[in-house]
């Protein structure tokens, strides 16, 4: 399959400059309005890994994320809301970005094209075959990711890549490609607008569907969150009160004895 990088083609819009803040906020709005499409497209391929990630975590396996700059930033945004979203371990997803935890704020100078830094960080975790590895890579072509990924293959460890282009060096290395093509930027090459838009909406998916199966929501509910902030413990008093049909003060002395909304629904259920 030829390969045509068209995350780098030039943009549909000229002479940027020249627009009135409207005439940018609108066009910037046209574009980003052709991602959630770019990625329905997409969703028989999203399908088929989410399916490999499921029986492996519920096996012990973990769900990794590599990438570089936005991708990699990505990544680990996703991966640090599993948590208090979900309520699980911080060690079942985990996002690494080239450069290391400097790169989150700071961009680290040809971090991204060391082949073998990758796997690196990857082994520190231990990583096995039970685990899964995500490559992201708006491009498609990315040193540290594509080498990542190279030696999850030949240690057995199922790989998968969220990418903006077809037919990439990234899509061919890995088992399970995900490649949505939103076209070229409205800043020409500025990947971190609709390319970046779509990543986090695959990322969305793929942790929300897998935690969804793991048995992380009840109902339409994050049951297992993390009530780390008054909001969030509003919310599962809240919870509470709809599942149970109880009052709030009831559904307050539930939460303030069980300390989770899950574990005070069932208890309630079990007297």
């Amino acid at each position: 399959m030829s390969f045509t990088k068209t995350t780098e083609q030039s943009s549909k819009y000229e002479h940027l400059e020249k627009m009135s803040v409207t005439q940018l906020l609108q066009n910037i709005n046209n574009e980003d309005k052709t991602v959630p499409l770019a990625v329905e497209k997409a969703l028989p391929q999203i399908e088929s890994l989410v399916q490999q990630i499921i029986p492996r975590m519920k096996d012990g396996g973990r769900l990794f994320y590599i990438g570089a700059g936005t991708s990699g930033r990505l990544g680990i945004v996703d991966a640090s809301e599993c948590p208090p979203t979900f309520g699980v371990p911080f060690d079942w997803v985990i996002g690494l970005i080239a450069g290391g935890d400097t790169a989150i704020r700071k961009a680290v100078e040809f971090a991204e094209d060391d082949r073998e830094q990758a796997w690196k960080d990857l082994s520190e975790y231990n990583i096995n075959h039970k685990d899964t590895v995500v490559g992201i890579a708006a491009s498609g072509t990315t040193p540290y990711v594509i080498g990542g990924l190279e030696m999850c293959n030949k240690n057995n460890i199922l790989t998968g890549c969220i990418t903006c282009n077809e037919g990439s060096p990234l899509s061919q290395t890995a088992q399970y490609p995900i490649e949505v093509v939103v076209g070229p930027e409205f800043v020409t090459g500025s990947s971190r607008m609709k390319a970046g838009t779509a990543q986090k909406l695959v990322l969305n998916m793929i942790s929300t569907a897998v935690m969804i199966q793991l048995g992380r929501v009840k109902g339409n509910k994050m049951v297992d969150m993390q009530l780390s902030n008054h909001k969030l413990v509003d919310r599962g008093v809240r919870m509470i009160m709809d599942e149970l049909n109880i009052q709030r003060e009831e559904a307050e002395s539930l939460l303030q004895e069980h300390k989770n909304v899950r574990k005070a629904i069932e208890h309630y259920g079990n007297r």
